[in-house]
């Protein structure tokens, strides 16, 4: 009788749990400085923005314009590389190893000196996030790095520096996931399968959110939070929410 194979969604979830954990319980101070810089931007004015290129965009999207988020989260949007909404697909890949291509998105975006950046990168050895935090540093942005710092040990960046995204950040968040971003393998498939990495990464994010939020109300300051359009009232209370912050808040222009 031929043994059952493990339950492939619990060794998932199992693993998932457990670098929930780890990023829990080693980038707590990580979290904290980069929730700090949040509230320091919303307490004195300025903006935050948020960029990730293929399935980092993914994080990147789920903190703006997010029912139980801050409101004052834009996304950094460049054509061709949010998600996988080019054909072909690996189009949005190619995009990524293009130098120079983060220097004129920026330069033609509304952000400015003070202002915060999150560059959202698994490896961070493509030119796209590595320039981008590059050059926002040198505008004058606070530039907080979510990658694997593994990437930055065990492979080569891709951009002319040498360098990888975790070298020119402000703040690094590190998202601890494997080379390669497959938790599972089994014996009947050809190649490691069951990514993370949008879990892990989505959590970090909403967790330095949250952290934020708590800082700003202990200053006394009230966040700009979204309420759900799907609860009674909620349309109308976000639409006091961008009316009062009209002027940092991209998204709806």
């Amino acid at each position: 009788m031929t043994e059952p194979r493990e339950d492939l969604a619990d060794r998932y979830f199992d693993a998932a749990i457990g670098l929930l954990r780890r990023v829990r319980d080693e980038e707590a101070a990580g979290i904290k400085a980069a929730a700090t810089a949040v509230a320091d931007a919303v307490a004195s004015g300025g903006r935050v923005f948020v960029f990730g290129a293929g399935h980092s965009s993914l994080p990147a999207q789920d903190v703006v314009y997010r029912a139980g988020g801050l409101a004052l989260i834009n996304l950094l949007a460049v054509p061709g590389v949010v998600g996988v909404d080019v054909m072909p697909a690996t189009l949005g890949s190619a995009l990524e190893r293009v130098d120079g291509l983060a220097g004129v998105v920026l330069d033609t975006s509304p952000v400015q000196r003070g202002d915060v950046l999150f560059v959202i990168s698994l490896s961070g050895r493509n030119s796209l996030p590595v320039e981008m935090a590059q050059n926002a540093r040198a505008l004058g942005l606070t530039v907080i790095g979510v990658t694997s710092v593994a990437y930055a040990e065990q492979t080569s960046s891709r951009h002319v520096s040498g360098t990888f995204l975790r070298d020119h950040c402000t703040i690094v968040l590190d998202s601890k996931i494997a080379v390669g971003d497959a938790e599972l393998s089994d014996d009947a498939i050809p190649a490691p399968f069951g990514p993370a990495s949008t879990v892990v990464t989505s959590a970090l994010m909403q967790a330095v959110v949250a952290t934020a939020a708590t800082e700003l109300a202990e200053r006394g300051v009230t966040p700009p939070m979204l309420r759900s359009g799907n609860v009674d009232g909620g349309h109308d209370w976000n639409g006091r929410i961008f009316e009062q912050y009209r002027d940092r808040i991209f998204f709806r222009h």
